[in-house]
């Protein structure tokens, strides 16, 4: 266990977010090909411990499922009638480009402990972020690079009642990685600060499935809040900012309901609807240890609805080809929009395809386009800094984000 935790270490790379928020929906590339439409009712294979535990159920045998998510986003800013810094420093430039290539990694197991009850255990990252701008960028003194990480391990049980309901139940041991960074407008001078923190926080996720006919089912699942309590340092040339800081941050929830219906020996017709609680997230506040006061960004963002829908067509008994459709809400309203996070909602385009390779052997290729909505960000903090009271304010950005997303997934499963 101890490896296979380093290597997804190693090979989780933090990106910027691709669902509402910083949350990451890419947890499996089966699902990719339809936007993951039926998320919690399809159980394909062992990636429903994450979408859904009850749907070990419908899988036979042991399984293991590994994905590699290839994920391309854009942000770059463009600054209408932005105000620099006081104490005369210069504007800066836009930024360039705050996204680049990330690396998502998802593994399953799945095994029957007897005919009626299953166990499996999901590796993956619920929650991601990074953006990153040019050092001497207009936004400097809010924010250059903002970093979140997780690792979620996921051990989970399924139970099936009867022929027509399933029920799944598993644990979330979470860890979380925060870093961000930013310029300290001195007026003579501008050094910069690094915060980062770590630490593990815990959650539920629980499931069911329900066989309305031989076919056509409807899954129902819910992921429980994760809190963190982050423990870190704060790190800079400007001596003051060298100390230990704490900031608590509330994952939300989520809760979906889903279907899945084979139309005939061809067609396969899915789609799902999930709400996240997002108003957990009401502002970033990071203490301190010395006196420095404590730096507190207002977010109060809304709870969001994720809508998808998706088609299978089976081309042959080896190959199936999959499309999808999805409406991504933000969490984040203008007012409240900064430079970390400069998300908006979301549209999804998405196609996909899967090939039974051998009797044993599967492997999925999904590749998604979002559709991001112009993001108009206003965020005025001519205010002194709230974590260096003495010093010249931090300026005003105005302006409008140019956003989208292209990702490319691939699976390969194994039956044993």
């Amino acid at each position: 266990m101890k490896k296979i935790l380093l290597s997804f270490v190693i090979f989780t790379t933090p990106i910027a977010a691709q669902a509402a928020g910083f949350a990451l929906i890419e947890q499996s590339a089966s699902g990719m090909g339809n936007a993951y439409a039926g998320g919690s009712a399809v159980a394909e294979d062992a990636s429903t411990i994450f979408f859904n535990p009850a749907g070990m159920t419908y899988i036979q045998g042991t399984q293991i499922v590994g994905a590699i998510h290839l994920i391309k986003p854009s942000a770059e800013f463009n600054n209408k009638e932005s105000v620099a810094g006081g104490g005369g420093r210069p504007l800066g430039s836009e930024g360039g480009d705050a996204g680049d290539l990330a690396f998502v990694p998802n593994f399953y197991y799945k095994m029957d402990l007897t005919d009626t009850l299953k166990f499996g255990i999901g590796m993956n990252a619920p929650f991601g972020l990074k953006t990153e701008y040019d050092p001497t960028w207009i936004g400097r003194f809010q924010a250059i690079k903002s970093e979140l990480k997780t690792i979620n391990i996921n051990p989970a049980i399924a139970f099936k009642v009867n022929d027509q309901l399933s029920l799944g139940v598993g644990i979330s041991a979470m860890w979380a990685q925060a870093e961000l960074t930013r310029a300290v407008n001195l007026g003579v001078a501008e050094p910069s600060v690094k915060i980062k923190g770590d630490n593990w926080g815990f959650g539920i996720n629980l499931g069911a499935i329900y066989q309305a006919t031989a076919d056509t089912r409807v899954g129902v699942a819910y992921r429980s809040k994760v809190n963190q309590h982050l423990e870190g340092k704060s790190t800079s040339t400007y001596a003051p900012l060298n100390t230990n800081v704490t900031a608590a941050v509330s994952l939300p929830e989520n809760f979906s309901v889903s279907a899945f219906s084979r139309l005939n020996d061809t067609w396969d017709l899915m789609g799902d609807v999930t709400w996240t609680r997002w108003s957990r997230f009401k502002e970033l506040r990071i203490d301190f240890a010395n006196a420095v006061p404590d730096s507190v960004t207002p977010e109060n963002w809304r709870n969001t609805m994720r809508y998808s829908i998706g088609a299978n067509y089976h081309y042959s008994d080896d190959i199936k080809l999959r499309v999808g459709l999805a409406y991504d809400q933000e969490a984040i309203s203008d007012q409240f929009r900064t430079a970390r996070i400069p998300g908006n909602d979301r549209k999804w385009l998405s196609l996909g395809a899967g090939w039974q390779v051998t009797p044993s052997g599967k492997l999925d290729v999904g590749y998604s386009h979002l559709f991001i909505k112009d993001a108009s960000i206003d965020d005025n903090q001519t205010a002194t800094s709230p974590t260096t009271p003495a010093t010249p304010g931090n300026g005003h950005i105005k302006g409008k984000y140019d956003s989208n997303v292209n990702i490319l997934s691939m699976q390969y499963t194994h039956n044993f």
